[in-house]
C-alpha cells in the first residue's frame, strides 16, 4: 500500500478483489495446511483458554461504531476528527491501565504533517469552452509549490513517445515548447508490448514532455473497467497528507491535468477531428498528433496546510526480569479519509475501526489476566496509513521502544470479511518469511479454523499495509485477515458489491448485519499467537530464505520485483 501517487489508492482496490475471488470463491485453491512445521503446542492451554474467553466481542462493537461515528469525522490525518479520535484511543488505553509509551509520558507520539488539497478555482479551457472539475478534468499531483497558470497553443501529441528503437516520433513536424500538450495513454496495435513499455512509461512521457519545455501536460485516456475515470477523480480531489519531511520534486513541474473521455471530446470540438477518430487512429500505429489550432488555458489552485496528527502508543509491561525488555507490537491503522470538501464523512468502518477495534480488545484482554506475558505487549493505533503508511513509517524510524527489541508485529487491516459470518479461515500475510508462520498454524488449529495461503502472491499485499514498515526495519510480522466458512456465494456477492459501493467512501459503515463474533474470532487467533510469541524464549527469526532476512533495526532495500 505504500504508494506515493494514486495508484496508492486504486491498486489495493483492484488486489482486494482479485484476492477475495481467490480466497471466497475458489475451493480448488484448497483451504488446508501450508504444510510448515507446527510451532508450540496446536491445542490451546487452559491459561489460553481462559484469556481467549476475555476477549469482549461488545469491546469491538463498541470501539468500531465510536470511531465510524460522524463525531470522529472520518478521523482525518492531522485533522481535528483525527484528534478527537486519538484522544478516545488514548482514554481507553489509560482506563485498561496501560503505561503511555508515547511523548513525555503520553500516549500521543506527535507527528507533522502536510496536507494538499486542489481547490474548486482550478480551471481548463479549451478554446472557448470552459471544462467542468471533477467530472471533466482534475489536477494531478505533484502540484506546483505556489499554484500554476499557464497558457499556450493547445497540440494533441499522440501518446507523446519519440523513439529511434521503435522509428517513431509523434512530435514530427510539432515544436511543443510553451504550449499545452495533450497526449494519450495506452499503445498501439502493432507496437510490441515490452519494447513499448520501456520508452512509454507514464513517467518517461512526462519527463520527455518537460525536456521538451511544454508548459502545461494533458492526459487522456485516463481510467479503466476496474479504475474508472470516476474512481480516479474522487481520489484526486480529495485532501492528501505526507510527513512533514518528505522531499518536494527537485525541479518545477508544468501542471498536469487528467482528463475524462467527455472532456477530451469538449477538447476535440471544432478541430476537424473528433477524439474518438484521433484515438482511433493512434491505436491503429498511425501518425495522428496534430495542432489542434486553438488555445488552453490551465489555473491550478492548491491549498496547502501544515499540522500535526498523533500515533497512539500504549504498552503492558512483561513479567519475565531478562525479557520485558523485549516486545510484541499489535498494529492497527485508525484514520480514514476524514471529511471531503461538500462534508461527506468518510466513516472508514471495515476499513479500519473494526481492526482499531479488535486490537482493543485484544489489550482489554491482556490487562485482564492474572498472569501477564513475559516479553512487554505494546498497542499501537497508527495515524497515515491511507496515504502510505506514514504512521507505521514515522514510528519504526523515532521508535518509542528500542526497534532491536521489537520481537515481532502483528497487524489487523482489511475490508471488514471477518464480520460477514463466522470466521473459519484466517491468511497470515508474510508466514512463509518467517517462523512467525508456524506459530500462526499451530494456533489457528488450535482454536478450530484452517489456515488460508496468500491465493495471489503475485500481488504483493504483503507490502500494502503498516507491518511493512517493521519488515523494513528488520521486525517479523503478520497481517492477519478471517474469512467465513460455508456457502461461498453470499460472502463473494457482498464482497464485490461493498468494493464497487463502498471501500474509500462515505458509505463504509456499521451495518446492522455485521457478525461480531467473527471479529472476535480474529482477535482472539491474535491474542494467542502474541502471547506465545510473548513466552517463547528466543524472539521470532526470519528464515534464511527470505528475502527480508536482515537485524533488526537496519534498513533493507525493497527485493526485486516488487
Amino acid at each position: 500500500m505504500k504508494l506515493g501517487s494514486q495508484s496508492h489508492f486504486l491498486q489495493r482496490g483492484l488486489w482486494i478483489a482479485l484476492f477475495l475471488t481467490c480466497l471466497i470463491a475458489s475451493p480448488s485453491l484448497g483451504w488446508q495446511s501450508t504444510g510448515t512445521a507446527m510451532g508450540p503446542a496446536a491445542t490451546l492451554s487452559a491459561t489460553e483458554r481462559e484469556e481467549a474467553a476475555r476477549v469482549k466481542t461488545e469491546t469491538i462493537r463498541e470501539v468500531t461504531t465510536t470511531l465510524a461515528s460522524d463525531e470522529m469525522q472520518g478521523r482525518g490525518t492531522a485533522t481535528p476528527g483525527g484528534d478527537r479520535a486519538a484522544k478516545y484511543l488514548a482514554d481507553r488505553f489509560a482506563k485498561l491501565g496501560l503505561k503511555p509509551l508515547g511523548d513525555a509520558g503520553t500516549y500521543f507520539q506527535a507527528i507533522k504533517f502536510k496536507s494538499t488539497q486542489v481547490l474548486p478555482e482550478s480551471s481548463l479551457k479549451a478554446g472557448d469552452t470552459t471544462l467542468k472539475l471533477g467530472s471533466d478534468f482534475v489536477v494531478a499531483p505533484p502540484y506546483a509549490a505556489e499554484g500554476a497558470d499557464v497558457s499556450g497553443g493547445l497540440i494533441f501529441a499522440g501518446y507523446g513517445v519519440a523513439s529511434d528503437d521503435l522509428k517513431r516520433d509523434d512530435f514530427a513536424g510539432l515544436d511543443v515548447k510553451d504550449k499545452i500538450v495533450m497526449v494519450i495513454v495506452g499503445r498501439p496495435k502493432n507496437a510490441d508490448e515490452a519494447a513499448w513499455s520501456k520508452v512509454a512509461s507514464r513517467q518517461a512521457v512526462i519527463f520527455g514532455l518537460i525536456k521538451r519545455g511544454a508548459a502545461g501536460i494533458i492526459i487522456a485516456n485516463i481510467g479503466s473497467k476496474e479504475q474508472p475515470y470516476s474512481l480516479i477523480a474522487d481520489y484526486l480531489t480529495r485532501r492528501r497528507a505526507a510527513l512533514e519531511d518528505a522531499p518536494e520534486p527537485p525541479f518545477k513541474l508544468p501542471p498536469i491535468i487528467l482528463v475524462s473521455d467527455e472532456g477530451v471530446e469538449k477538447i476535440f470540438a471544432g478541430s476537424n477531428m473528433t477524439y474518438a477518430q484521433a484515438k482511433a487512429k493512434a491505436e491503429s500505429g498511425e501518425f495522428a498528433s496534430r495542432d489542434l489550432n486553438k488555445t488552453a488555458a490551465i489555473a491550478e489552485r492548491v491549498k496547502r496546510e501544515e499540522g500535526s496528527g498523533s500515533n497512539v502508543v500504549g504498552m503492558l509491561e512483561g513479567s519475565d526480569a531478562k525479557l520485558k525488555d523485549q516486545a510484541v507490537v499489535y498494529t492497527a491503522h485508525y484514520d480514514a479519509y476524514g471529511m471531503s470538501s461538500d462534508g461527506r464523512i468518510y466513516h472508514g468502518a471495515a476499513d479500519n475501526a473494526l481492526g482499531v477495534g479488535e486490537l482493543m480488545a485484544i489489550a482489554e484482554a491482556f490487562t485482564g489476566t492474572p498472569t501477564r506475558p513475559r516479553r512487554s505487549m505494546i498497542f499501537l493505533a497508527v495515524t497515515g496509513e491511507e496515504y502510505g503508511l506514514l504512521g507505521a513509517e514515522y514510528w519504526v524510524h523515532h521508535p518509542t521502544w528500542p526497534i532491536e527489541k521489537v520481537a515481532a508485529d502483528l497487524n489487523f487491516d482489511g475490508i471488514g470479511t471477518e464480520v460477514y459470518a463466522p470466521v473459519k479461515r484466517i491468511v497470515g500475510f508474510g508466514m512463509e518469511y518467517s517462523d512467525l508462520g508456524p506459530a500462526l498454524e499451530s494456533v489457528v488449529t488450535a482454536t478450530g479454523e484452517s489456515i488460508a495461503p496468500d491465493p495471489l502472491p503475485e500481488e504483493k499485499a504483503f507490502y500494502r499495509s503498516d507491518h511493512y514498515a517493521f519488515v523494513k526495519r528488520g521486525v517479523p510480522a503478520l497481517m492477519l485477515l478471517g474469512a467465513p466458512g460455508g456457502d461461498t456465494a453470499p460472502w463473494l456477492a457482498r464482497a464485490k458489491r461493498w468494493l464497487v459501493t463502498d471501500y474509500h467512501q462515505p458509505t463504509d459503515t456499521v451495518r446492522p448485519d455485521w457478525n461480531w463474533d467473527g471479529a472476535r474470532t480474529l482477535a482472539v487467533v491474535g491474542l494467542i499467537l502474541g502471547e506465545r510469541v510473548a513466552n517463547t524464549n528466543a524472539m521470532p527469526a526470519w528464515l534464511t530464505s527470505s528475502p527480508f532476512n536482515h537485524p533488526r533495526g537496519t534498513d533493507a532495500p525493497s527485493p526485486s520485483g516488487r
